[in-house]
């Protein structure tokens, strides 16, 4: 997917915050929330998001520690939905 096509998912569909299945071309699908961090405007012009996995969500609201999240590649990602 594209960065544009991402971007009108998160904001469409307003899941700032809700956990989102990431379906992706060449490894299991996730499920996780889209994180916006200091960096996130840059990382999304490169396509890239920084996403918490569904496991890591109760710390990540807690701590807001960022090495909680991966970042993904927003070409892999192949269908985004709410759960």
């Amino acid at each position: 997917m594209t960065n544009e096509q991402i971007e009108k998912f998160l904001v469409q569909d307003k899941v700032a915050e809700n956990v989102v299945s990431i379906n992706f071309k060449t490894r299991n699908s996730i499920r996780g929330i889209f994180i916006n961090a200091a960096d996130f405007n840059e990382l999304k012009s490169k396509n890239f998001w920084r996403i918490v996995r569904e496991a890591n969500i109760d710390n990540w609201k807690k701590t807001k520690d960022l090495d909680l999240a991966r970042i993904f590649n927003g070409s892999e990602i192949t269908k985004l939905s709410v759960v």
